[in-house]
């Protein structure tokens, strides 16, 4: 059984577990393009993982929400690898 808190963290303190089922983490920028960039950086590692989180974009946000689709929408280990590829585009 995976240990949601000790995973949780080794994350950046931003990221947050929501009703045991996702993670969700908000992420700032400057302007619109640096968000796409990030958009597009996330698009690229969760494809290159194979495990791909829900995002909202708006101008200088990006809000990430990971869970395990596949798995009945629950958190998984794949989640927290991915939360930690997508801490370090920062």
């Amino acid at each position: 059984m995976l240990d949601l808190n000790a995973e949780l963290k080794q994350l950046d303190a931003e990221w947050e577990i929501i009703e045991e089922k996702k993670l969700r983490r908000t992420f700032s920028f400057k302007g619109f393009l640096k968000t796409m960039s990030f958009v597009n950086a996330v698009a690229w590692q969760a494809n290159r993982l194979m495990h791909h989180p829900d995002m909202e974009v708006s101008f200088n946000k990006c809000t990430i929400n990971i869970t395990t689709h596949d798995e009945g929408n629950t958190l998984t280990a794949k989640d927290f690898q991915l939360a930690k590829v997508l801490d370090e585009l920062i």
